[in-house]
């Protein structure tokens, strides 16, 4: 008896510890010894274990049906039989013999020492599941523990993380002991515990930090619509305030900049350009393609394409370098841009000069409505250093003549 209670009292305080419910574990103790009394008296037997809450008594029962003929004696017995054992049993009853069993105590304290570690493990996994899961499609802070392979693992406090190659920005470093802030991409629940993926090149890590660094987003001022990323170069982000005296570009930015360059930084100079929403085709697509100056925007809603025409010599900076400028716009706004200059936009009848004039009026975008990052092709007044340079290195021939563009 002191025993069994030594058992109850170890399991309270283990469960107390833990947070694990404790019927889980009497429960799990219970069908664990069944099993173990089935091998002694054969599948065949019904069987049933009880493990007193109180006390820790274990008691170990043979079962069998109350019938009028009994055609198989280990499940069956007759009327005559089950009334010796008790007079109040009638056809269809279930009678209980308390079953004499070798050893019975040391198999239970076996048992139960087993069934208690594997739930307590069970446990832990499924704390800890829960615990991460919650934090899917959030940001964790991580240290650099080790590679595997090309795969690196990350410490996100009770689990490490996993970095695989595809998630890793290319060119970052990643050495033993750096800290960085991780996208958590996916948790998943497997024999060994919860598998943490997480991801450097996700849009959405690009949100969370924003979220995190801007009071206006996280309050929900100021919302972010959309993003567009290619990782380790440039992202752009579009976003809106339904408040006319929130100036959202500018709750992004920050004083100097300094809310902005904090995301910049922890990104490893990813280069960010922030600009102001529309639910006007027109006036997002401009935006989208900022820095350079936009013309005309011509949307077809029903295919979700734009003729968009800009300067003839900021045809380059529309594209972008590698067409970057050009395809993040793309991705942005979900719609399919067709850039042309002045010059193209003439040569096939899209718009007469006059129109030009008429159209910049609408739809000429003004560029202090939008923020970006400086960079090697990139002035202050959001044209080419050497413009000449970079039409000769990346312009495509059949879409810029860099002769038209010098």
């Amino acid at each position: 008896m002191d025993n069994n209670l030594e058992l109850i009292d170890a399991l309270n305080q283990i469960v107390k510890e833990k947070g694990i419910d404790s019927e889980v574990i009497f429960e799990a103790i219970e069908t664990s010894l069944v099993t173990a009394c089935k091998k002694h008296f054969g599948s065949r037997t019904n069987i049933k274990v009880t493990l007193d809450r109180n006390n820790g008594a274990v008691k170990c029962f043979k079962q069998r049906t109350v019938v009028e003929n009994v055609a198989d004696s280990v499940t069956e017995i007759s009327l005559e039989d089950a009334r010796q054992i008790g007079p109040h049993y009638e056809i269809g009853d279930v009678v209980d013999e308390i079953a004499m069993l070798k050893d019975f105590g040391r198999i239970a304290a076996q048992t139960a020492k087993q069934v208690v570690v594997q739930k307590f493990r069970e446990a832990e996994r499924e704390i800890l599941y829960s615990e991460f899961i919650a934090k899917e499609k959030e940001i964790l802070n991580g240290t650099i523990q080790r590679k595997e392979g090309k795969n690196v693992i990350v410490a996100t406090g009770k689990i490490d993380a996993v970095l695989s190659s595809n998630e890793q920005i290319a060119g970052e470093e990643y050495r033993f002991g750096d800290r960085l802030k991780v996208y958590v991409v996916e948790v998943k629940q497997t024999p060994k515990g919860p598998m943490v993926s997480v991801s450097r090149t996700h849009p959405d890590l690009v949100k969370r930090l924003f979220e995190q660094e801007v009071p206006e987003i996280f309050e929900g001022v100021v919302e972010i619509k959309s993003i567009s990323r290619e990782a380790g170069s440039r992202s752009k982000i579009a976003v809106y305030s339904k408040n006319p005296d929130i100036d959202a570009v500018g709750a992004c930015v920050g004083q100097n900049g300094y809310r902005v360059n904090l995301i910049v930084n922890e990104l490893g100079g990813e280069k960010i350009d922030i600009i102001n929403w529309s639910d006007e085709p027109h006036e997002f697509i401009a935006a989208a393609l900022s820095p350079s100056k936009v013309i005309a925007v011509m949307p077809d809603m029903e295919n979700q394409s734009s003729t968009v025409v800009v300067p003839n010599h900021q045809l380059s900076l529309a594209i972008g370098k590698e067409g970057q400028n050009a395809r993040l716009a793309a991705k942005l706004t979900g719609w399919k841009i067709d850039i042309k200059s002045e010059s193209q936009a003439e040569e096939e009848g899209v718009f007469s000069a006059a129109q030009f004039v008429e159209m910049f009026d609408e739809t000429g975008y003004d560029s202090e409505d939008v923020h970006y990052e400086d960079d090697e092709y990139y002035d202050e007044d959001g044209y080419y250093d050497n413009e000449e340079d970079y039409d000769e290195e990346y312009a495509e021939d059949e879409i810029i003549d860099a002769e038209e563009n010098t």
